[in-house]
């Protein structure tokens, strides 16, 4: 398996957007897991493809995605790590297929909410990717620079995320609607 470079960061970004509900009814691991796949889909068109939901070997949650970021067919492995109504920070060793071929990239995405009234929160979801050893060599043999790299995926990265943040508050918030409140 491919060292992951923590050291390194390919793109990094953050998003806020309100959810019309209470937190108390607000429940991100149920949403995540229990998410179907159309409803995937309109968080992030064109770009979101597929969506599956499983559990690794040792039983943590786990959410397939196939999404397209910038020029990469993403498949995403998110093992959960921490899986709250408040908070979901997933991990995953994702294969990315490039127009030069296929490599690996750790992707981190946190999915959070905090109380900002009675009614309100606010949804941040942000996302981490960093290289593995194997994108370093993918790179190289490509004679792509690790700087030209992050560059392009930053920008399609945050592009990403700038628009699946607020439909996915959204989604959120109808699943928190719908649901009966907890006591």
């Amino acid at each position: 398996m491919s060292e992951i470079r923590s050291d390194l960061v390919l793109s990094e970004s953050a998003f806020h957007a309100v959810i019309n509900a209470p937190i108390e009814r607000v429940d991100i691991a149920k949403w995540l897991f229990a998410l179907p796949e159309a409803e995937y889909q309109r968080c992030a068109p064109p770009d979101h493809i597929a969506a599956g939901y499983t559990t690794t070997d040792d039983g943590q949650p786990m959410s397939i995605n196939v999404e397209m970021i910038g020029t990469g067919l993403t498949i995403q492995h998110y093992v959960a790590e921490t899986a709250g109504r408040d908070h979901c920070h997933m991990v995953s060793t994702s294969d990315v297929f490039t127009p030069n071929g296929p490599s690996k990239v750790q992707v981190i995405w946190d999915l959070s909410a905090k109380r900002t009234d009675d009614t309100h929160c606010e949804y941040t979801n942000s996302v981490i990717a960093h290289p593995t050893d194997e994108f370093l060599v993918f790179l190289k043999e490509h004679g792509v620079s690790f700087e030209q790299a992050a560059k392009e995926r930053q920008a399609a990265g945050s592009d990403h995320n700038r628009r699946e943040t607020p439909l996915y508050a959204a989604s959120i918030e109808r699943a928190a609607l719908t649901t009966q409140p907890q006591s």
